[in-house]
């Protein structure tokens, strides 16, 4: 037979919300002072120039091209492709004069090829 202590009931309840991952009311108030914490750097940061680097609210970026107008992130490759001529641009070099990461790159010509505004002369290689 084992004899011994039993467990308790506030042990048996740490037990449960540690189980089950249950949040505290700690860890909700720790929570809620990050929040403020990011609230209050937007706001300053909003209010300092209009604009926040590396901070998306999910609106389309938006790029400048040399005529001054802004246009959408496929209209910028689209005219680095335009611009390579009839030998067409690798990606190599697509990702270079944008400065867009892999995957939205890759995205993004998928989405030309799918209309037909660019098409693949070889692997790796579009032309417009």
């Amino acid at each position: 037979m084992k004899t011994g202590k039993g467990m308790s009931f506030d042990g048996m309840v740490k037990f449960f919300l540690h189980y089950y991952r249950i949040p505290t009311r700690k860890d909700i108030e720790k929570l809620m002072d990050r929040i403020d914490q990011l609230e209050k750097l937007i706001k300053v940061k909003w209010n300092d120039g209009g604009k926040l680097k590396g901070f998306s609210l999910g609106a389309a970026r938006k790029e400048e091209l040399p005529g001054n107008e802004a246009t959408s992130a496929s209209d910028l490759v689209l005219s680095v492709i335009r611009k390579a001529g009839p030998e067409g641009a690798s990606f190599a070099v697509i990702k270079q004069e944008t400065g867009f990461a892999d995957k939205k790159l890759r995205n993004i010509i998928f989405r030309l090829n799918k209309l037909e505004k660019i098409s693949r002369k070889e692997r790796g290689t579009y032309v417009a």
